[in-house]
């Protein structure tokens, strides 16, 4: 009889799935040992095991509301287009259930249509009449403003429909005094709200804040370093762990990222805005063909079509050699180079979507092509950033963190394990509540392993908070399963065992609950640690744990323990 037991626990689909994700978690991990490097893992270790650095960026932005007056607002901006006084003659309001102003105006100098594209506005139109060009544009207030602000800052500025108006975002560093002195020069003013206080605050919205998060963290684990976690804090900083990166390599890699822009030459040293790096829809390996080193991209819909535009704006299919395309990088040039006479004529009827930014035939050239496959991979940050805050924790200190954490768990483990057999006075309760909670442990890093998910101190603690629970848990089983120091008839013990789970489920169900909203709204040590909790909990719950009650009983049956 007892030698059909083995047969019958392993039978069971439970104690099946519970060997599977041991091998599982096994393959995960990795682990090995090489003379030259001791034990190692494919584990992932957070800045403060692992050691590194870490830096906090600024997101350089302002979110005002504002109000102008349309007709020095259009004359400033066409003013700024032709380099001549312009005359507001008149201004139509919007009629009712519409938003369109009409605007007409005035100037000796010469204007031609296709300067007035230039201001991206609704529409617009423009004669000759003796001396005078009369123009006339239809727009909004909303275009005005935005458009205005883009143009004296140079910087996006994106209108926002908000309850009760609309909120513009400055997407480059804007102090207060600045923006109202920019506003008093066209008549308008910053809103206030029902406090009087002035709508403007520094910062992005959290959308955009958001958007540079994923590109950020897109952009610098596409590096083929180790995971580098990026957080937020508020609307205004961005963190950014480097495990095992030295702070001097950690700042070059940060300021690799950045606002990246397409240009294009309009007349002298001027250039116009094409597109951001949202427009490139992906990007090929650098290679060389007919002598030269190529960077391959792909733009956007949109993307296409800006850049035709801008190229038979300002006459570059016609001159390509006075109208360069210009690539920037937080407003820095890092390439320029003018269409090819083939694409030029392309382009001069149908968008071109394929592209190859030639940087030369050299090692230098093919460095550069390697170096632009960055910048254009990783698409554009919507804000330009600043590095305000850094530090460095020593590897040795983090090695030091390590080691102390594996203690700290395996102290934690033998603690529980002498009050269990303080309490019970049996092996044969002491091994398979130990190895289940071992199991535990190895289930929980082969999930780590699996995602890619850093270990760091609160973790660790999440891990050791875990195993106490779950010996809480596997205490319940035990003293439900044993009836007056045996095992109890089937049937009782069936009934005990269910109401031992029904506790035990509460239980895990209190705790996730608890851990969720940390989970959500938690930052750094907090977060970690309630997933790590919630993690473990589950695992312990839904594979570990009814093992156990399986294996307690079939062990206890074997030692004589049963009836």
């Amino acid at each position: 009889m007892s030698e059909e037991k083995p047969k019958g626990l392993l039978s069971d689909w439970r104690v099946r799935i519970f060997i599977i994700a041991i091998l599982l978690s096994l393959v995960a991990i990795q682990p090995w040992y090489s003379a030259d490097e001791g034990f190692d893992t494919n584990l992932d270790y957070g800045l403060d095991l692992e050691g590194g650095s870490w830096l906090q960026v600024s997101l350089q932005g302002a979110v005002i509301q504002a109000n102008v007056d349309s007709g020095m607002t259009a004359s400033a901006l066409v003013e700024n287009i032709v380099g001549s006084p312009v005359e507001v003659v008149n201004v139509i309001p919007p009629s009712e259930g519409q938003s369109t102003i009409t605007i007409s105006l005035k100037t000796q100098a010469s204007v031609t249509q296709s300067q007035l594209n230039q201001l991206g506005l609704s529409d617009s139109s423009v004669s000759r009449e003796g001396n005078l060009s009369e123009i006339t544009l239809y727009t909004t207030e909303q275009q005005l403003i935005a458009t205005y602000l883009s143009e004296e800052l140079n910087a996006e500025v994106i209108p926002y429909a908000v309850p009760g108006g609309v909120e513009y975002e400055i997407r480059t560093k804007a102090e207060q005094e600045t923006v109202e002195n920019l506003l008093a020069d066209v008549g308008g003013s910053l809103l206030t709200d029902e406090n009087g206080d002035k709508l403007y605050r520094k910062g992005v919205r959290t959308e955009t804040r958001d958007l540079t998060k994923e590109i950020l963290s897109e952009k610098l684990n596409a590096l083929g370093l180790k995971d580098i976690p990026v957080r937020t804090v508020g609307d205004e900083y961005i963190l950014m762990d480097f495990a095992g990166i030295d702070l001097t390599t950690a700042k070059e890699i940060a300021q690799k990222p950045g606002k990246f822009e397409i240009r294009i030459q309009t007349e002298g040293n001027n250039t116009k805005h094409v597109l951001y790096g949202d427009d490139i829809s992906s990007v090929g390996v650098p290679s060389r063909h007919d002598g030269q080193w190529y960077t391959p991209f792909k733009l956007t819909l949109d993307g296409a079509n800006a850049l035709q535009e801008a190229a038979i704006e300002t006459g570059a299919v016609n001159d390509p050699n006075s109208h360069w395309l210009y690539m920037y990088l937080d407003d820095k040039e890092v390439y320029g180079a003018p269409l090819s006479p083939s694409a030029a004529s392309r382009i001069r009827t149908n968008p071109i979507y394929s592209w190859e930014a030639s940087t030369g035939a050299d090692n230098e050239s093919k460095a550069q092509a390697e170096q632009l496959q960055i910048h254009l991979r990783a698409g554009a940050l919507p804000v330009n950033v600043e590095l305000v805050g850094s530090g460095q924790v020593d590897a040795s200190l983090g090695d030091q963190f390590k080691k102390q954490a594996v203690l700290a768990g395996l102290l934690s483990m033998l603690a529980v394990a002498g009050v269990v057999y303080r309490r019970y006075g049996k092996k044969q309760i002491l091994v398979p509540m130990v190895a289940t909670s071992v199991s535990e442990v190895l289930m929980i890093l082969g999930f780590a392993a699996a995602v890619g998910w850093q270990l760091d101190l609160p973790s660790i603690a999440g891990i050791i908070a875990v195993i106490g629970t779950g010996i809480d848990h596997l205490v319940i089983i035990t003293d439900e399963v044993l009836y007056e120091g045996k095992l109890p008839p089937t049937k009782v013990y069936l009934s005990r065992i269910t109401r031992a789970f029904s506790i035990i489920f509460a239980a895990a169900a209190t705790t996730i609950i608890a851990m969720s909203p940390l989970v959500v709204m938690g930052f750094g040590a907090l977060k970690g640690f309630a997933i790590t909790t919630i993690v473990g909990v589950l695992i312990g719950v839904l594979i570990a744990r009814p093992v156990y009650g399986k294996v307690i009983k079939e062990v206890l049956q074997e030692k004589g323990e049963g009836q």
